[in-house]
């Protein structure tokens, strides 16, 4: 296929206004004029003609350069394959009709072999809205997914082009996420440092009330509190980003994802911490916690059970404290599936959060559809219960909404879970309990059965977990009197010739005068006789416990 290159010129007849082309006599001039390019290409279906033209360049060396990439590009087809010498046809019409850039040879060479569109200029955001407007399962994890796209992939790269994005575009969000962490932390801290500075301002006075007017106005300029985007959510990111260009490879939009090659922090999980006495006088003095995963000892629980049992919700702070039913799975816990005569509850139905809008769903994974054995106080709490929730449905007559809950509102309907969370924080704030979750009741519960004896398996199926790792890693904490339980049981295992309370302090025996007599001049009394239960000076001795100082060296 024929293809050239000219020089020509704008330049028109003054008298004609007629544009005058090759015969302008400025064309003499190198410096006069530019260059230009045409490239005949295949027909039309209907067999009309087409080529790629292009004006404007300042060398013939560029013009020349140009016409070689377009050449290269045809070239790319076989000369047995009429449909990829099309597709490479309408790309060259296109770049040439829209004045774009001409397309990588190589990059379109990978398009071309696995049979990719090889026009597409669809962008990052584009497709991430497309693919979560098909995407099913869980509202949850399609929430998650909404989430994360709006708040940091689209702002972020949302602009980029599908095709070309790659690592290192990824590798730069996530360290600017990280140098907005910075940010947000510094101005958590000022923002927390204004409030305690007006918490210290008097309130009476006419020059105090200056002052906390002037720092209310200040603290209103502040950017509102904001929540650090920490290790495990940039790995939440990361996953959508990746699930959403894995269905575009398989849709054969792109050849490569780049979200399965960038480098993350590991997001571990945290570990939970039981609220001991240094740790509790620690939060009461600096308002630190140990951990973002606290649990109460049985003696916080008990107080704050002892405390809420009027509460018409007890039953339910009773139930995920002792058998350590997830939030969900409490609020949407069903009277059929109740058996208080045998002893067992069966977990099949949770109620979930989207937003503020509740709806029902299956339990968080497989292994949290399960049956979970009562014990006779907690039988107890929910018949009496269940006589309360008798009464209520009684009171309100036709006004009565039978959802079939164990657990509901005054009126029998669905309760909200946020409304139990923020229940349960004022009932233990209300005797100054240490801090704690909802959730960490479940993991109190895995620590009180730990404690007593359930080995890791019959915690992981009390707790609906789908792998034991997560029960071991994060669900269980021994608690401080059995942990020195164990040390004490350690301890005995190792048998000892003499009592650790009897190491260093030297033995002296009394002397008889029996003894003085029998001694021979000259004989050194400092070296005593071997005898029975006493170990000779030449035998191996037994080991013994380490000091303080020593056991600080090792």
């Amino acid at each position: 296929m024929k293809g050239s290159t000219h020089r020509r010129c704008y330049c028109r007849d003054p008298k004609t206004g007629k544009p005058l082309g090759k015969n302008c006599p400025k064309l003499s001039s190198r410096k006069h004029g530019s260059y230009s390019i045409r490239q005949e290409l295949p027909p039309r279906e209907d067999g009309t003609r087409r080529s790629f033209s292009r004006a404007g360049y300042e060398t013939l060396k560029e013009a020349q350069a140009d016409l070689d990439h377009v050449r290269a590009l045809l070239g790319l087809a076989e000369s047995d394959d009429p449909e990829a010498l099309a597709r490479i046809a309408h790309l060259l019409e296109t770049v040439a009709a829209e004045k774009a850039p001409l397309p990588n040879i190589e990059s379109t060479r990978r398009r071309l072999s696995h049979g990719l569109d090889l026009i597409s200029r669809l962008t990052v955001g584009e497709w991430l809205d497309m693919w979560l407007a098909g995407k099913k399962g869980r509202q949850s994890a399609i929430s998650r997914d909404e989430s994360n796209i709006r708040v940091h992939l689209k702002p972020r790269i949302g602009h980029l082009r599908l095709d070309r994005l790659r690592v290192s575009h990824l590798s730069e969000m996530f360290e600017a996420i990280a140098e907005d962490n910075v940010e947000i932390a510094e101005g958590n801290a000022a923002r927390r440092k204004a409030f305690e500075d007006l918490a210290r301002i008097p309130w009476k006075g006419r020059e105090p009330r200056a002052r906390r007017k002037a720092m209310k106005a200040a603290i209103a300029d502040m950017e509102p509190y904001r929540r650090i985007v920490g290790p495990a959510t940039r790995q939440r990111v990361r996953s959508t980003l990746r699930a959403a260009l894995n269905s575009a490879i398989a849709q054969q939009m792109i050849t490569f994802n780049p979200a399965a090659h960038v480098e993350l922090e590991a997001g571990k999980r945290p570990k939970a911490l039981v609220w001991t006495e240094e740790r509790v006088l620690h939060w009461q003095r600096t308002g630190e916690k140990s951990s973002s995963v606290m649990v109460w000892t049985p003696e916080h629980t008990g107080l704050f059970l002892d405390h809420a049992a009027d509460d018409r919700l007890y039953a339910l702070f009773h139930l995920i404290a002792f058998r350590g039913l997830r939030r969900g799975e409490a609020c949407g816990q069903k009277w059929t599936d109740t058996h208080l005569d045998a002893g067992l509850i069966t977990v099949a139905k949770q109620l979930v959060v989207d937003g503020w809008e509740v709806y029902e769903d299956d339990p968080k994974t497989d292994a949290g559809a399960r049956t979970i054995a009562l014990d006779a106080d907690t039988v107890e709490v929910l018949r009496q219960h269940r006589a309360r929730q008798d009464e209520e449905r009684e009171k309100w007559g036709t006004a009565w909404v039978e959802t079939g809950r164990v657990f509901t509102r005054e009126n029998g309907e669905l309760l909200h879970p946020a409304n139990v969370t923020r229940r349960f924080i004022e009932l233990y704030e209300e005797i100054g309990l240490p801090p704690v979750r909802l959730h960490d009741l479940r993991h109190g519960a895995a620590t009180l059965a730990h404690a007593a004896g359930a080995d890791l398996k019959d915690i992981q199926e009390m707790l609906g977990h789908s792998s034991i790792t997560i029960t071991a890693d994060t669900y269980t904490s021994l608690l401080p009197e059995a942990d020195l339980a164990i040390a004490e049981a350690a301890a005995r295992l190792v048998p000892r010739a003499r009592a650790v309370s009897g190491i260093g302090a030297r033995e002296v025996e009394p002397k008889t005068e029996e003894a003085e007599e029998s001694v021979p001049d000259g004989t050194d009394l400092s070296v005593e006789k071997p005898g029975p239960g006493k170990a000779s000076a030449d035998a191996p001795r037994t080991p013994t416990a380490p000091d303080e100082e020593s056991a600080g060296r090792a």
